[in-house]
């Protein structure tokens, strides 16, 4: 039976052995970070800044509680995001596509209606859509994650404290007409739309913060645009305005930080915008630690839902200056490969690739790749999974030395680290769904819904 529990979580939960108690809970999640993600995160750094990531020096310095964790799902040893995050959110195992939603039709009360319901402030920030999975899987029900439209709707009946990402086109310039912007601000919320907006808020009221259409841009590419720097926050920067937000609540808060680009770069097979957006996520651990070591009351949780493409930094003579000239990359491939149009040529993709990635293509490679825009649609509107990225990540090794096994989920036991009242109890090898009661344990709130 390979997707049931594994009974860990008889050993994980015993609550008489909870001495200590969070009032806090921030929930780190990489999404789609395989280890070799988090190893050349800590790789780029040292070689670039003189220092490891903020996540392995938790483990060089003995911070932290560290396991591994069976993240399998209902329905396959391969989990997607839905069924990841509902493993969490709803402690069940479901199946793929689904948000806290049972095979025979019951749901399960998400982790953040509970807690919300108990008196803590309740909130998540993500890099991709704020509807996206892994957000909506501590939040809501729905029998298909792709019900995007519709979760923003009962965001809106929920009302969460701190809500920040992308996602505006399942707000506004809907199918059914309807502006969640000017109903959430009806309801009270302060809606944010750029990173100005962030500055001033008022801690009474709740917030819902949507920048970009779909997903907020790749870190690499928000660097290197100024636009973008003025009016698209980080992911740090999310981080720390939900925290100062939602920490003087005296009941606590609970926070989901989602580096939901990470697994988007990795279907691409983007080794730029994975190692930059996994640096980004390890910035925004640096503002929760700093944090979470001087409030003293607060479990971090830092972890994964699951690998994606398995990407690695490979063996050859050249390894270690072929990686380092991605120091120096201004935009990612996926900047590359959808700022190109079908009326370009060759030579001006080449150009492309040069300015921004700093390494030549041969003709013969720039125009195959190039052929590929000619089978698209005029107006210039890609669809990426239809662009050349498989083959452009394997022109793209023999310059940075860094490759990928596939495209897809894999089906990795993650990483998962904790730091603060209650990581004591964490045991070396958890289930996904132990980590539901694992944080109603540690704030001692009753699983009575």
């Amino acid at each position: 039976m390979p997707f049931q529990s594994s009974g860990v979580a008889n050993a994980l939960i015993d609550s008489n052995t909870w001495k200590s108690k969070a009032k806090n809970i921030i929930f780190m999640v990489s999404d789609g970070m395989s280890s070799g993600t988090l190893n050349m995160a800590d790789l780029f750094l040292q070689r670039r800044d003189g220092r490891g990531s903020n996540w392995i020096n938790l483990y060089r310095e003995n911070i932290v509680t560290r396991a591994h964790m069976d993240m399998a799902s209902a329905s396959s040893l391969v989990t997607d995001s839905a069924a990841a995050s509902s493993s969490w959110g709803g402690g069940v195992r479901v199946k793929n596509g689904r948000l806290n939603y049972n095979e025979n039709g019951e749901v399960n009360m998400p982790i953040w209606q509970k807690f919300k319901t108990s008196g803590k402030k309740v909130g998540c920030v993500t890099t991709v859509p704020i509807t996206h999975a892994t957000p909506a899987g501590f939040c809501v029900t729905s029998k298909t994650r792709g019900e995007q439209a519709e979760i923003a709707e009962m965001y809106l009946d929920l009302r969460f404290d701190v809500m920040m990402g992308g996602g505006s086109q399942y707000f506004e310039d809907r199918k059914d007409n309807r502006n969640l912007f000017t109903e959430f601000a009806e309801k009270g919320f302060q809606v944010l739309r750029s990173k100005n907006d962030m500055i001033t808020l008022a801690k009474d009221k709740p917030v819902m913060g949507v920048f970009d259409k779909s997903g907020l841009p790749y870190e690499l590419d928000r660097l290197n645009d100024e636009d973008m720097l003025k009016t698209i926050p980080s992911l740090a920067e999310m981080a720390s305005s939900a925290i100062e937000l939602m920490k003087d609540n005296k009941q606590g808060f609970c926070l989901q930080v989602e580096a939901g680009k990470v697994d988007w770069a990795a279907h691409a097979n983007d080794g730029p915008a994975i190692i930059y957006d996994q640096v980004a996520f390890d910035d925004a651990i640096k503002v929760v630690m700093d944090f979470a070591q001087k409030d003293g009351n607060t479990l971090v949780i830092i972890t994964s839902d699951h690998g994606n493409a398995n990407p690695g930094l490979y063996y050859g003579e050249k390894a270690d200056k072929n990686f380092e000239t991605l120091f120096d990359f201004k935009h990612t491939n996926d900047w590359v490969l959808m700022n190109t149009l079908k009326t370009d040529t060759s030579n001006i993709f080449r150009d492309r690739v040069m300015v921004n990635q700093l390494y030549d293509l041969t003709e013969e490679q720039a125009t195959e790749l190039f052929d590929a825009y000619q089978h698209q649609s005029e107006d210039g509107a890609y669809n990426s999974y239809k662009l050349p990225f498989e083959r452009y990540a394997h022109i793209q090794k023999k310059h940075t030395s860094v490759a990928f096994g596939s495209m897809e989920h894999s089906a990795d036991f993650t990483e998962l680290a904790m730091f603060g009242p209650g990581s004591e109890n964490l045991k070396p090898f958890v289930t996904n769904t132990d980590l539901h009661t694992f944080m109603l344990h540690a704030c001692h709130v009753e699983n009575k819904f």
